[in-house]
């Protein structure tokens, strides 16, 4: 797992979500491995294959908040497989995460094209803060 410097990933989340009108509540990231992830997705969603990324959203108005599991397994195969940086992907999808509790969605028509642009904004936004 890459090193995860928490005020600053704090800061700018909190920055990702403010720039979507929301504030944050309280969100947990589960960092786990492919087993875990589809135990998850088997148990809550019925559905039976591995995922990069699952966001339990419980938000109430305009502050989010949930639980967002994230396979490091596959965090790092999509980095092998799209040829990305590691450590990209990973904050990539913490991003995700955010987004959609932002209410951003990536399964419908269109929908992960807007998605992977909000995607790069958040990263530009994290090598903004980063310096």
């Amino acid at each position: 797992m890459p090193a995860l410097p928490r005020r600053l990933v704090t800061a700018w989340l909190k920055k990702l979500a403010e720039s979507y009108g929301k504030q944050v509540g309280e969100i947990a990231y589960i960092f786990c491995d492919d087993e875990k992830i589809l135990e998850v997705n088997r148990q809550f969603l019925q559905h039976d294959y591995y995922t990069d990324i699952i966001t339990f959203d419980y938000d109430e108005g305009d502050v989010i908040s949930g639980d967002i599991f994230i396979s490091l397994d596959t965090v790092r195969s999509n980095s092998e497989q799209f040829h990305t940086d590691y450590e990209q992907e990973f904050y990539r999808v913490m991003a995700h995460g955010v987004l959609h509790l932002c209410g951003i969605n990536d399964k419908g028509p269109g929908e992960r094209a807007i998605m992977e642009e909000a995607e790069n904004n958040a990263l530009a936004l994290w090598q903004t803060l980063r310096g």
